[in-house]
């Protein structure tokens, strides 16, 4: 496995690697790494004949300076446990790299992904994270990126990015890989304790009980009856939606297939998300 952490030096070995016929699969990552991220790794590797892996905490996404301060930051055993995987590259830049004074700033508009849920929440968060993915696209010119269903907004979002611009990249999502108790893996988990990781499960139980009561409620219905479910929790709810699974258009008197319910809370002061395919 090779590291770099400047483009020059990145760009080309993956040259190397195209000029010699291979394919070449990117995961783009802010580190603090869990088996969720190694999946992707693997699904990539499956596909592709190279693997690209970057590690960089992109500062824009993060409308809450806070956040960016307490962001999980272990280069170190992200790096051990990519060599154990079958990464082949790993690209850890500095924001210098990724911000040069003279890179134009890219705007938008989302259309129905645009001031819903994360968006609506996190002004600023998908503008950062449309710029981010760019550039790393720019960067490493992949014929495949894959990204984790964790995310989902983030996954619509950075689809409906790379056919506005009409990038030569295939999206492919992967789905969320969960511990055993259910609880999504997240990178955020290392902020939570023992007894937050318990209470944090009833995020994981309302997506089963949604998929449950679909079969005979209407969304809105089931959008009721999941939030007095949850707030009988220790979770602080930012906001529980039932959505179309392209557009993330709210769902409420029909059903469509993919309807998607998504959530978002707060565990003490570690904000989590999550979702499920409810019907």
């Amino acid at each position: 496995m090779e590291v770099y952490n400047t483009i020059e030096t990145l760009q080309n070995h993956i040259s190397n690697a195209k000029l010699d016929g291979k394919t070449i699969g990117f995961v783009p990552s802010m580190g603090a790494l869990h088996p969720g991220h190694i999946s992707l790794v693997q699904q990539a590797k499956k596909v592709c004949d190279v693997v690209v892996v970057s590690i960089y905490v992109n500062p824009t996404q993060f409308n809450n300076p806070d956040d960016l301060l307490k962001y999980p930051r272990t280069l170190e055993s992200d790096l051990e446990l990519l060599a154990k995987s079958e990464c082949d590259i790993v690209f850890a830049p500095s924001n210098e790299e990724i911000y040069p004074l003279d890179l134009p700033n890219i705007s938008l508009d989302l259309g129905t992904l645009n001031g819903v849920m994360e968006d609506a929440l996190r002004p600023g968060h998908f503008n950062g994270v449309v710029n981010v993915v760019y550039r790393l696209f720019d960067i490493v010119k992949p014929s495949k990126a894959f990204f984790g269903l964790k995310d989902f907004q983030q996954v619509a979002v950075i689809k409906y990015m790379t056919n506005h611009f009409k990038l030569p990249i295939e999206i492919i999502p992967c789905p969320t890989i969960r511990e055993s108790s259910g609880l999504a893996m997240s990178s955020r988990n290392l902020r939570l304790n023992d007894h937050q990781k318990e209470t944090a499960l009833i995020i994981f139980k309302t997506l089963n009980l949604a998929k449950e009561l679909a079969q005979n409620l209407t969304p809105n219905e089931v959008k009721a009856k999941t939030i007095e479910f949850f707030q009988r929790g220790e979770l602080s709810i930012e906001y529980i939606e039932i959505v179309h699974p392209l557009t993330l258009v709210s769902l409420t008197d029909k059903w469509i297939e993919g309807a998607t319910m998504c959530i978002a809370a707060f565990c003490g002061e570690v904000r989590l998300i999550d979702n499920q395919q409810i019907y």
